[in-house]
C-alpha cells in the first residue's frame, strides 16, 4: 500500500468512527436527487429540502409536469434554495435534456456508459462537474469519485496534493487511490463534506478540534 493509499484509508477510517454514517443522499427517486444536486448548488441541504418539498406539496416533482410550468412558475416554487431565478434555468435546461435525449424518461441513462453519460450532462448549461458526478454517483449509481473545495482542502493540509490542484486530476488522485467502491466513493465524500463544514474551514479552521487532527499529530 502507497502512502497515499494508506493516509486515505486513514482518514476515510478515522471520520468513519467520529462522525457515523452519512445516509447521504436523501431522494426517493431518481428525479429527485438529480433535481436535489442542481438545487444545492451555493446553498445548505435545508433549504434544497425546503423547495424539494414545495415541489412533491403541488405534485410537480415529474420532469414533464416541471417541464411546462413557467419560468417565474418555477422560480417561486424553489426560491426557499436560494438564486432560484438561476437555478430554475438550470432545472429547466435539465429538463429539455431529458425530453430530448429520453422524452423524459429518466430511467433510460442508466443504460449509457459513465463516461458517454458524463459528458451529456456537462453538456447541459449550468450543470458542472460537481453536479454531474453527485448525480452520476448517487443518482446514477455510477463509479465516479465527487470531489469540491472541502476534498481539495483537507488533503492539501495533509500533505496528498498541492493546493491549486484542478477538479480532474483531483478527481483521478482519489480513484487511483482508493478501492473502487460506490458505497466508499459515497460514504467518503460525504465525510469529507460534513468534515469540512464542521473544522476544515477555509479561514480559522478547527484543527485541535477536528477528527483529523490525530493524524496530523502523527505526521
Amino acid at each position: 500500500m502507497t502512502r497515499a493509499q494508506n493516509t486515505l484509508l486513514n482518514i476515510y477510517n478515522t471520520m468513519f468512527k467520529a462522525l457515523g454514517p452519512s445516509h447521504w443522499w436523501p431522494g426517493e427517486s431518481l428525479f429527485e436527487i438529480c433535481v436535489g444536486a442542481i438545487l444545492t448548488q451555493n446553498t445548505n441541504w435545508n433549504n434544497v429540502e425546503k423547495a424539494i418539498l414545495n415541489l412533491k406539496d403541488h405534485d410537480l416533482l415529474v420532469p414533464r409536469k416541471l417541464m411546462w410550468l413557467t419560468d417565474q412558475e418555477l422560480a417561486d416554487l424553489i426560491r426557499p434554495a436560494g438564486y432560484f431565478r438561476i437555478k430554475a434555468g438550470r432545472l429547466k435546461n435539465f429538463l429539455l435534456f431529458l425530453k430530448k435525449e429520453v422524452d423524459f424518461n429518466i430511467d433510460k441513462l442508466k443504460e449509457y456508459p459513465l463516461r458517454t453519460l458524463r459528458e451529456k450532462l456537462l453538456s447541459v448549461k449550468g450543470i458542472g462537474p460537481e453536479t454531474a458526478d453527485s448525480m452520476l454517483l448517487y443518482g446514477f449509481e455510477k463509479k465516479i469519485f465527487v470531489v469540491d473545495a472541502y476534498t481539495a482542502r483537507i488533503f492539501n493540509r495533509h500533505f496528498l496534493i498541492q493546493e491549486d490542484i484542478t477538479y480532474d486530476d483531483l478527481q483521478e488522485f482519489c480513484m487511483e487511490n482508493l478501492a473502487s467502491d460506490i458505497e466508499l466513493y459515497k460514504e467518503f465524500h460525504a465525510l469529507i463534506v460534513r468534515t469540512g463544514k464542521t473544522w476544515c474551514k477555509k479561514k480559522n479552521p478547527l484543527c485541535r478540534d477536528c477528527p483529523l487532527y490525530s493524524i496530523m499529530e502523527n505526521k
